[in-house]
């Protein structure tokens, strides 16, 4: 550091990755000008504004006051520096440069928050991630807006410092006054488990249905229901997260840091439950998929470790529809760019339903279609095979009676299946390793893994080696088929595992 320049460190958001920025301030004699360098963009170039109003406001000496030339440098120069988390950085480093605070050791600080006019911190998207960033390059401190302390505060062993004005950050550095770091906040975690608004054993009768969502749960499995309207498709899909397993501390981290970047917190410290996206079927690609000019998580990155819901699938548009074969396969979406390519996670349940035609009562039992044969076929065919391909689990899901709504619901019957999900899951951790489920095995572990009796080896060679089915069909059924097993405690997989496999994937 010499006399007129200082280095302190911040951070940017680079799709749900934060990098590390160096914010250096030098100060030269000549006409007053203010100029922040380093590929910068219009939110950044009114920060200017924001740092001088601030500082002023603090009772400390404006930029706008000097008749010198201040450069502002936001290195490495060729990351795209986009959002308003560099003011406080800024600030910080133009009081060091000209010497309105004692001299600290910047080296172990990253700095990131809005400045109010006033010289108040407003909150800023990615806090978690900037923790994150600062855990990994060994940073001691994080020196937050108040609002996002509670967020920075899940990583553990960093010290996260809740700033709530510029005047309270200097007689903290120039240890006047000290600030007591936020506490870890994943200890309380606990504390906030949300609840779903529909339980599975509020649903009556759907009998096939709800042992498809528990196989669904169970391992991870794709799910698409066929049914006339107003036989509780969405519903059934709304309870599919009754019966998931708590989110497990890495999983909170992980689905956190995405809303973190997207700015979806909505003031929470954290992600309470395993997200539930349903997106509109006039949503755009980009929305569902992710990307734009600074590229955001889009729909089914949101839905990461829970369930994304695409009611009234046909309805969707052919291209955003066919775009999800590749995150199905993966667990990841990339986001290609001229300059770069950012990678999202995106390893989500496909909980899908849609109508049988387009008047919805095709072969109903009570309601006569008006569809013509043509209409039926041409509506069935929005969906391609090779996405059917991809979805395990394809049942019909009929209209419930009158008589079956005045039964009685057995409220106990969701924590019991969640019991038996909870120990299928364990088996399928310890077999597989890490947190990873039965639909994520490759073909190579599949045939490895899976052990199937003489009648199941029997049944393969009459029924599916005779049938339609494609290679990636054929292991997808072994995968559902080994699920159920671990839902029967097996060890193997039986004939009527497969039989039941294989019925659930002929519907088209």
């Amino acid at each position: 550091m010499t006399n007129n320049f200082s280095k302190v460190f911040s951070a940017e958001l680079e799709g749900i990755e934060a990098k590390l920025v160096e914010v250096e301030t030098d100060i030269n004699v000549g006409l007053h000008s203010f100029t922040i360098v380093g590929l910068a963009d219009k939110a950044l170039s009114e920060a200017k504004e924001r740092v001088s109003s601030a500082l002023k406001n603090s009772g400390l000496k404006s930029p706008n006051k000097e008749n010198r030339k201040i450069v502002v440098n936001l290195a490495p120069a060729d990351l795209h520096k986009n959002g308003s988390q560099y003011d406080l950085a800024i600030a910080v480093g133009y009081l060091i440069a000209t010497k309105q605070i004692k001299e600290f050791l910047t080296e172990d600080k990253i700095f990131a928050g809005e400045l109010s006019l006033d010289g108040s911190l407003r909150p800023v998207s990615g806090a978690l991630n900037f923790a994150k960033l600062a855990k990994q390059k060994d940073f001691k401190y994080l020196f937050l807006p108040e609002v996002n302390a509670i967020e920075g505060a899940i990583i553990k062993d960093l010290k996260v410092i809740p700033i709530k004005n510029l005047g309270q950050l200097i007689n903290h550095l120039e240890e006047k006054e000290l600030i007591n770091e936020q506490p870890e906040t994943i200890s309380v975690s606990q504390n906030y488990r949300g609840s779903t608004s529909i339980d599975l054993s509020e649903i009556k009768g759907q009998e096939n249905a709800k042992r498809a969502l528990i196989i669904a749960a169970a391992g991870g499995h794709n799910l698409l229901m066929i049914g006339s309207p107003g036989g509780g498709k969405t519903m059934l899909a709304q309870a599919l997260n009754s019966i998931l397993p708590d989110l497990s501390e890495e999983e909170l981290i992980e689905i956190t840091q995405i809303y973190s970047s997207a700015g979806l917190l909505g003031g929470r410290p954290f992600v309470q439950q395993r997200p539930f996206r349903s997106p509109h079927q006039t949503a755009s690609l980009v929305a569902v998929i992710g990307g734009g000019s600074h590229p955001r998580p889009g729909e089914i990155s949101l839905a990461h470790r829970g369930v994304l819901f695409l009611d009234e699938l046909p309805e969707f548009r052919r291209d955003l529809l066919e775009s999800l074969r590749q995150p199905l396969e993966s667990g990841r979406v990339v986001i290609s760019r001229a300059k770069s390519n950012l990678t999202f996670p995106a390893k989500f349940t496909l909980v899908a339903a849609m109508n049988p035609c387009p008047c919805g009562y095709y072969e109903d039992e009570e309601k006569e279609c008006k569809c013509g044969a043509h209409e039926v076929a041409r509506y069935q065919k929005k969906i391609s095979g090779p996405l059917l391909d991809r979805i395990d689990l394809q049942i019909l899901v009929p209209r419930v009676q009158i008589k079956t709504l005045r039964t009685k619901v057995n409220k106990l019957e969701s924590k019991k299946i969640k019991q038996d999900i909870l120990r299928v899951r364990a088996v399928q951790q310890k077999r597989l390793g890490g947190a990873r489920v039965n639909s994520e095995m490759t073909s190579k572990e599949c045939d490895r893994l899976i052990k199937i009796d003489a009648s199941g080896r029997k049944f393969i060679d009459q029924v599916l080696g005779k049938s339609l089915i494609s290679a990636r069909g054929y292991y997808r059924i072994l995968k559902t088929a080994q699920t159920i097993a671990d839902l029967e405690s097996s060890p193997i997989v039986k004939k009527a595992y497969l039989a039941e496999a294989f019925n659930y994937r002929l519907r088209f």
